[in-house]
This record gives structure tokens, sequence and C-alpha cells, in this order.
């Protein structure tokens, strides 16, 4: 598998920062690709409308670990607004690979998952990615 993608996202997928899941949220959601069987679940803690903390939680292939992570990471200190601005393309670049169409829900996974989660607290009806 490491030669299928580049070290960085290796490096996420093996050494995960964010893994885990908080007792206390303010935001949670999770969600499941019923084509390859990977699972998030994102929970996350918000004060002001900043999100201040953020974990996932599951299991998949390097992709959609590595992207759960990498959102995870640079969502920290932004704004729910922000989650709302977020666009598939956002994700792709993240990744820096280029994603066949096989994988792509595995890449958006969390990101479809962070936007139920920001959207429910928002008050607000998911768009489509």
């Amino acid at each position: 598998m490491s030669e299928m993608y580049p070290e960085i996202i290796m490096d996420y997928y093996r050494h995960p920062r964010f893994k885990g899941t908080l007792s206390e949220p303010d935001i949670e959601a999770k969600d499941l690709n019923p084509l390859c069987g990977d699972m998030i679940k994102i929970t996350g803690t918000v004060s002001k409308g900043i999100i201040t903390q953020l974990k996932h939680d599951g299991h998949g292939c390097a992709i959609s670990q590595a992207s759960a992570e990498l959102l995870s990471e640079h969502l920290e200190g932004k704004s729910l607004e922000d989650v709302k601005k977020l666009t598939k393309e956002d994700v792709l670049k993240m990744l820096g690979i280029p994603i066949s169409p096989v994988r792509l829900k595995c890449a958006l996974l969390s990101l479809k998952v962070i936007k139920m989660a920001a959207y429910e607290k928002l008050g607000a009806e998911v768009e489509e990615l």
C-alpha cells in the first residue's frame, strides 16, 4: 500500500494526531461509505462559533483516514462558517495526490461528516458536495 500513496498520506494514516472521540462534544456526526466500508465519526468542541478541538474516529483506507486527519488539523481554530465554505476541491488539494473516481468517496467522506456536524449546530440544511 505504501507505494500507492505519498509518504505524507501514509504518515497521517499511520500516526494520527487527531484520532479519538470527545466525551462531551458540541458537534458530532458520523457516516459510512457503503461501497467500501469506510466509516468516519467526528466530534468537536465549539466556542462562540469557533472550533476549539476536533477528533475523528473510525476505520477505512489510508485516503479516508488521512483526509479526516488533514481536515481536523486544518479546521481547529476555524469557524463553523469556514466549514460551510470548504469544497471538495479544497480537500483534494490538501491531499495533494490525484484521486481516482473509485477513491473520491473515500477522500470526501470526512468532509461530508464535518459539514453534517457543522450544519446541524448551525441549524441549517447540508448542501450537496
